[in-house]
């Protein structure tokens, strides 16, 4: 239970590695404030879940574009909790795969864009106007592989998204390192979720390709992916920050 006591806020909580870092969350001993865009069945399913596990969650809505939304996320958690002490900022979109740079369409890039980069610098923006008057906080923001080398997998919207929430990470780790404030990314490889099987029917690369890639010669599990997001919240991380890490199976070995 070590981060009993603590409350932590998981955007894109409702689905595949948000959903189980949410889980892990309230394991290790954290209230859990579980946003989505919207208050869908499987939003209520991980509350729900948590507190079968004698654990507390609750869901709060926000687009993560919308500065009121995400300015109201910020300010609720306050006033039914007091603090937070964590934020895990992962909500975000893949875009269609397989797409050339040069035949991306502007609507979506902006779509991709405006969730996956600009998302996270709003949540960033309020949870560290919090952070300031508390004199601590850790933020872990979900960037990619294709974050830290091109990817001709998912399209230029998204690696350049995850390399954005990489430069926006080691920059604000700088800004903050002696404001008692840890901020860091994690970039997954490829792991088994809905946005996974999206590449894989639609992208240029076939399954076998895509496990391939990976030295492990498997994908990774979401589990994988929350244990390490969980562990850089806690305190057996507290000399980390500005570290974009990967949990790749060795891609980028």
């Amino acid at each position: 239970m070590f981060l009993h006591g603590k409350v932590a806020i998981v955007t894109g909580a409702c689905s595949g590695i948000g959903r189980e870092t949410s889980i892990q969350f309230a394991k290790a001993g954290a209230t859990v404030i579980v946003s989505g865009i919207n208050n869908n069945p499987s939003c209520k399913e991980v509350v729900d879940f948590i507190r079968n596990i004698g654990g507390e969650a609750v869901f709060i809505k926000a687009d993560v574009t919308d500065d009121y939304e995400v300015r109201n996320l910020i300010q609720e958690v306050i006033v039914r909790y007091g603090t937070f002490h964590c934020a895990f900022n992962n909500a975000g979109i893949c875009g269609t795969p397989g797409v050339l740079t040069g035949d991306y369409q502007e609507e979506e890039w902006d779509k991709v864009i405006n969730i996956n980069l600009k998302g996270v610098w709003l949540l960033m923006k309020y949870e560290l106007q919090h952070f300031m008057k508390t004199g601590n906080g850790v933020i872990v923001n979900t960037s990619s592989t294709a974050g830290l080398q091109g990817s001709r997998i998912a399209g230029s919207a998204y690696s350049a998204s995850k390399f954005g929430i990489v430069g926006l990470t080691k920059t604000a780790a700088l800004e903050y390192a002696q404001k008692g404030i840890r901020i860091n990314a994690v970039c997954p490889g490829i792991i088994e979720t809905k946005m996974s099987k999206t590449l894989i029917e639609r992208g240029p690369m076939s399954e076998e390709q895509l496990i391939n890639s990976h030295p492990m010669k498997r994908f990774g599990s979401v589990k994988e992916v929350a244990e390490v997001v969980t562990w850089l919240c806690s305190d057996s991380a507290s000399f980390i920050t500005g570290h974009a890490l990967a949990v790749d199976g060795g891609i980028l070995a």
